[in-house]
């Protein structure tokens, strides 16, 4: 049975810039179309799994990282509270939700993990409670990729300088995937990991080519937001160009099934996906330490 969704986010969804500056008009309506309906009837709600604890006690507090356009703009920072000296930096990108307090918990936990992680804003200071606003956010933010650019770009600097994080790594899920990819063909021999939770993708050899750092992909077998076939191909573009990536499908698990406050949430599928994560920040980020 065909699923319906509202016709307000059809409008806006026709609109929609896809993740990934290059991508054609017609791509980009299909793209923006395929997530208002996996988001249709979707909500980011409150419960005890979105809100597990990391490994080991945090410290976190609002923090402003970067000007863009003239404003200021304020994440989120956490650290592991008994680490001294600089630690491996995450840029942490937000689903199409914004950063709320699923992505400020997601934050900490892997901060807990012995990281100091930098949840981004790229919607302005803005978080949507219904699937309407949040595609607003999300459109607003992908028609002004030179802004979402500066925005990372500024974050970066931060861990880097300001927090003097001796490696960065990207991660971010469904719009924040989208941008976690588009940040490491931004800064395509400085960053050094990108984790991709059923983000957009590029699959173009010629952009993928400039690649330097270890990637992972994580994507849901019945995502219809991100189609099997475009992980598939992003897969062989990366094989044949000969990069460090690694990319796992989930039998049966749908767009969003690790957004534990979400209504598409998978735990099998979400443990180990966070699994792989761990272990690959580890073995990209902390270089036998």
């Amino acid at each position: 049975m065909a699923r319906l969704f509202p016709t307000s986010i059809l409008a806006v969804a026709a609109l929609s810039l896809a993740v990934g500056c290059g991508a054609a008009p017609d791509e980009q309506r299909e793209h923006a179309d395929r997530m208002a309906k996996e988001h249709a009837h979707d909500a980011p709600v409150a419960n005890p799994a979105s809100q597990t604890a990391p490994a080991v006690e945090v410290v976190a507090s609002d923090v402003q990282y970067a000007t863009v356009d003239g404003r200021p703009v304020t994440g989120f920072l956490a650290r592991p509270a008994a680490a001294e000296g600089a630690l491996p930096g995450l840029i942490v990108i937000h689903e199409w939700w914004g950063l709320n307090d699923n992505i400020r918990a997601m934050t900490q936990r892997l901060a807990g993990e012995g990281y100091v992680a930098l949840a981004v804003d790229l919607y302005g200071g803005q978080a949507a409670a219904d699937p309407d606003a949040a595609y607003k956010l999300m459109t607003a933010a992908n028609e002004r990729p030179a802004t979402a650019e500066d925005n990372l770009r500024q974050a970066y600097a931060h861990l880097t300088g300001e927090l003097e994080a001796p490696a960065v790594a990207s991660i971010g899920w469904c719009f924040g995937g989208g941008w976690s990819l588009a940040t490491a063909l931004l800064l395509p021999d400085r960053l050094d990991a990108a984790v991709i939770y059923y983000g957009h993708l590029v699959t173009d050899r010629e952009r993928l080519a400039a690649l330097k750092m270890p990637i992972l992909g994580l994507f849901g077998e019945q995502d219809q937001g991100i189609p099997i076939d475009s992980v598939r191909a992003f897969e062989a573009a990366l094989k044949e160009l000969g990069k460090d990536a690694t990319i796992v499908v989930y039998p049966g698990a749908d767009h969003a099934f690790a957004n534990p406050s979400g209504k598409n949430y998978q735990p099998e599928a979400a443990e180990k996906a966070w699994q792989e994560t761990v272990a690959f920040l580890a073995r990209t980020l902390k270089h036998g330490s």
